[in-house]
């Protein structure tokens, strides 16, 4: 067991490196960088020269990329040139909103995809056909449409806000009712999808699950079925869902960029759009950079839950 989870903490790392390097280097190679993005093709060249020399792009990609190496290990991504701001200070601050985000979808789709999955492989019937038709449809549709039908329904509608986190009018004193309400739209724009995956998922490890041995021999002693589906069946079931669970954690955290940018909800891929759009060389890595961490967070989390849940998968 140690040693398959050391194994898959150094992927994590390797996957952190790679990722966050491969940003930089690439933003880096891309015709152009953030001076001509400031200045325009008919800026003063003397201006933007001092630029390039004041953010070190004039330097060659070697000798930038070994400099934001040696930072970034201490979890210095330098200085965002658009904002003028700390990468660290301006990451942190759009994570935790992001993070707020797909914590909050998670456990919706949690709490309503995993009983549903239950119900659809273990029962038969009009309503598990009905939730299995809705799942199927909901899959179906990638989150940029769905996030643009849920904001569609809300402008037409008038019930919700359809972008940002606070109103305007309310400034400062923004309350958490009003948080509250932005929310409802990204969190099921995120949330809809994922319960349906963990419903086919939970449904199909469910439907396999009560057709073993062991549970066929606990129906027949007699044990009522609604007991042998909740204790005895859901805990040889919940492998798969366990498998991908840490993923899909990482992968929301990272920030789900069709939705943000969407709703216009100032998260981690807000600021990674913004970034990229500017030619924000350090920024677009930072972000990068704390992508890869919590998806690698989430992917090692989810094999060790994993590992223990089955020790056969260590082998």
């Amino acid at each position: 067991m140690t040693v398959y989870l050391a194994r898959r903490l150094a992927f994590a790392i390797v996957l952190v490196f790679a990722v966050s390097s491969a940003a930089l280097v690439l933003t880096r190679l891309a015709p152009g960088d953030y001076a001509d993005q400031a200045f325009g093709p008919s800026g003063d060249r003397v201006a933007v020269e001092r630029m390039r020399e004041r953010y070190g792009l004039n330097r060659t990609i070697g000798e930038q990329y070994f400099d934001w190496l040696s930072r970034a290990v201490r979890f210095d991504f330098g200085r965002s040139m658009v904002y003028d701001r700390p990468v660290r200070e301006l990451i942190a601050d759009r994570a935790a909103n992001s993070a707020l985000l797909a914590l909050s979808a998670l456990a919706i789709a949690t709490l309503v995809g995993i009983p549903l999955g239950i119900v659809t492989g273990s029962r038969f019937g009009a309503l598990p056909q009905i939730v299995r038709a809705w799942s199927v449809l909901v899959l179906s549709m990638p989150p940029l449409l769905t996030s643009l039908f849920l904001v569609f329904v809300a402008a037409r509608t008038g019930w919700l806000p359809v972008g940002g986190m606070f109103s305007v009018e309310r400034g400062a004193a923004s309350s958490a009712g009003d948080l509250l309400r932005h929310m409802v739209v990204p969190v099921l724009a995120l949330a809809l999808p994922l319960s349906a995956m963990f419903e086919r998922l939970q449904s199909q490890a469910m439907g396999e699950t009560i057709r073993q041995p062991f549970i066929l021999a606990t129906i027949a002693r007699g044990v009522p079925f609604g007991r042998i589906v909740w204790r005895d069946a859901l805990k040889a079931a919940v492998r798969p869902v366990v498998s991908i669970y840490g993923l899909v954690v990482g992968t929301l955290l990272s920030g789900s960029f069709a939705v943000e940018i969407v709703t216009s909800w100032p998260g981690l891929g807000q600021l990674m759009l913004n970034a990229l759009r500017q030619r924000d060389l350090y920024l677009v890595a930072g972000c990068a950079a704390i992508g890869s961490i919590f998806l690698a967070a989430g992917t090692f989390l989810s094999d060790a839950a994993l590992a223990f849940a089955d020790p056969r998968t260590t082998e």
